[in-house]
């Protein structure tokens, strides 16, 4: 499958199933500071600029942050939508930007207790601008339930686990990279997802095989345009490949964004972010668990030993680098295909569109960057991570399997409904 007609195929997957399974959101005229907005800029302060966590530990403490955010405004507005994990008891007259700052700031106490001072002068400031009275203790109240249900269901659930990543010396086999040399994150694979019944359940047929012309083909590919000294890539796949690895994410900025732009209501930005930040985060937890079963090597470790790889369609290079740091794991699949074909799949998914507009600046690449659809930004990320010379195609096109399926599975199942 070309990777157009594979990008095609994932969007409308996407809208079909919101054709058949979805509503549109009650789109509202936005409020001047929308709270699930501010406690999402708020996390990712506490999760990045402070914690400066990793993608895969990023994905996770997001999607507990707005899964208990989702579970209060959902309460309080009358349970319109299925609850993630519970409705507290409500009577729509409660504070709903209490119970996102409550919610939120539980949450984010919880994982990060060293950060607790700074957290309690936001969470401070967000209740002295509410009137004081019945409807902000009620709204306080619903908030800290919603945030002790996650707290509770996330116990014990595999995060930050002492698993290690297998180190291989024959080819094909993933040992650590130049220049860090680096092993981290092997227990994301292990953690239970928020959605999917079983880490392993899209497990996919693995790379091809070393001597196939599949392989020769990924292989010659990022030898050519993703070297650090490429003479091929554009000054703009330059950008690109720098800006889509900056840990920085660019997703945070654009869902955000997003909110602002299509206006909408507290309630429809916390199921919105709930969505999308549980698939995202179930989708990194297969690919985790994809990269630790077939414990595939790095493009700066294949190219380097090509020559001992048995196809003769491929050429050693002792000296090649990438023009990105590689990540310290396996390389199949690809992280960041699978994370964002789940990101932006879900929210065609939840506007019933694919042509929303949106931008996003990396201080990596000092660089801002604009798309015209979901789909074009997805199709961008499959080439940037060829560009930077971090992946193979063939991980990219699986990682981009792997998020949809992760998708189809959240979009069909009972989470985030309407109640009938």
């Amino acid at each position: 499958m070309t990777r157009r007609t594979l990008l095609r195929v994932v969007v409308s997957a996407a809208l079909a199933l919101t054709s058949t399974v979805a509503v549109r959101p009650a789109i509202a005229q936005a409020t001047t500071t929308n709270p699930v907005v501010t406690w999402d800029a708020n996390a990712q302060q506490a999760i990045w600029d402070v914690a400066q966590q990793q993608p895969n530990e990023q994905a996770r403490s997001f999607a507990m942050v707005h899964g208990a955010v989702y579970d209060a405004v959902n309460a309080i507005a009358g349970k319109p939508y299925q609850p993630y994990l519970v409705a507290p008891a409500a009577k729509g007259t409660e504070s709903t930007d209490a119970a996102v700052a409550a919610a939120a700031y539980q949450m984010l106490v919880s994982l990060f207790p060293a950060q607790q001072a700074r957290l309690q002068a936001q969470y401070d400031e967000a209740l002295v601008a509410i009137a004081d009275g019945a409807a902000k203790q009620g709204g306080i109240a619903v908030g800290t339930q919603a945030a002790a249900a996650m707290i509770a269901a996330r116990q014990n659930d595999g995060a930050f686990g002492s698993q290690t990543w297998v180190i291989g010396t024959q080819p094909g086999q993933w040992r650590p990279t130049p220049p860090t040399y680096a092993s981290a994150g092997a227990w994301t694979g292990h953690v239970k997802p928020f959605l999917l019944p079983s880490a392993s359940m899209f497990r996919t047929s693995g790379p091809p095989a070393l001597t196939s012309a599949a392989y020769a083909r990924d292989l010659n590919e990022v030898k050519r345009i993703g070297g650090v000294d490429s003479t091929v890539r554009t000054a703009d796949q330059t950008e690109a490949a720098i800006w889509w690895h900056d840990r920085h994410l660019a997703e945070w900025e654009i869902k955000r964004q997003i909110v602002v732009s299509q206006g909408l209501s507290p309630l429809q930005a916390a199921r919105m972010f709930a969505m999308v930040d549980m698939t995202e985060a179930d989708a990194l937890i297969a690919c985790y668990n994809e990269k630790e079963y077939w414990g595939f090597w790095r493009p700066v470790t294949a190219v380097q030993l090509a020559d001992t790889d048995g196809n003769k369609a491929t050429a050693g290079d002792p000296s090649w680098m990438p023009l990105l740091v590689t990540p310290a794991f396996p390389e199949y699949t690809s992280g960041h295909t699978c994370f964002t074909s789940a990101s932006m799949t879900t929210l065609a998914y939840f506007f019933h569109r694919d042509d929303i507009s949106f931008s996003a600046y990396s201080p990596a690449a000092n660089a801002t960057r604009h798309y015209s659809s979901f789909s074009q930004a997805l199709a961008e990320v499959v080439e940037a991570r060829i560009w930077g010379g971090v992946h193979f195609r063939s991980a990219d096109n699986q990682g981009v399997r792997i998020g949809l399926s992760v998708f189809a599975y959240m979009a069909a199942g009972p989470y985030f409904k309407p109640r009938r």
